[in-house]
C-alpha cells in the first residue's frame, strides 16, 4: 500500500512538471520593459504634442493620462490589448493603461448580462480593490504624516 502511494506520488509530481510552465525571466523582463517603454514614449509623444499646442503641464498631463486610458479602453475592445498583456506582462499592466485594461474587461465580458447586473454589477470586479486599497493607504499615509507634523517632526 505504502509503495502504491509513493509511485502515486511520483506519477503526480512527474505529470506536474511536464504541465507546469518553463519562464524564461530576463526575456519576460525584457519583453516587459520594451511594451512599459513603449507605452511611456507614446505618453511622452502626447505631453509633447499637448505643449507644443501652449497647453500648460498640468492640463497637458490630464490629456495624456485620457488619451492613454482611451487607447487602452479601445484595444481592449479590440481584443487588441490582451494580446499585448499577455506578450508584455507586467509592463503592460502596471501603467495606467493596464487600469484601463482591467475597467474595460468585465465590462466587455458581463455586457450580455444587461447594463445594471452585467455591466454595471462586474465592471470593478478586477479594478475595485485597487481603488479600495489605494484610497485606504492614501489615507493612512495621510494620517501618519499629519501625526508627524502634529509631533513636530515634520
Amino acid at each position: 500500500m505504502a509503495e502504491t502511494k509513493e509511485q502515486e506520488q511520483k506519477a503526480y509530481e512527474e505529470y506536474v512538471k511536464q504541465k507546469t510552465p518553463v519562464h524564461n525571466l530576463p526575456l519576460n523582463m525584457a519583453k516587459a520593459f520594451v511594451t512599459g517603454g513603449i507605452i511611456c514614449i507614446i505618453g511622452q509623444a502626447v505631453l509633447s504634442y499637448c505643449e507644443k499646442l501652449g497647453i500648460d503641464k498640468d492640463a497637458a498631463s490630464g490629456w495624456c493620462a485620457m488619451i492613454l486610458v482611451l487607447l487602452s479602453a479601445v484595444l481592449t475592445g479590440l481584443n487588441l490589448y490582451p494580446r499585448i498583456a499577455k506578450w508584455g506582462g507586467a509592463g503592460a499592466l502596471v501603467p495606467i493603461t493596464g487600469f484601463a485594461n482591467s475597467v474595460t474587461a468585465p465590462a466587455i465580458e458581463y455586457k450580455k448580462e444587461g447594463q445594471v447586473m452585467g455591466i454595471g454589477c462586474k465592471i470593478f470586479t478586477i479594478a475595485g480593490p485597487v481603488i479600495l486599497y489605494g484610497i485606504f493607504t492614501s489615507w493612512l499615509l495621510g494620517m501618519v504624516y499629519w501625526v508627524l507634523v502634529k509631533a513636530g517632526v515634520m
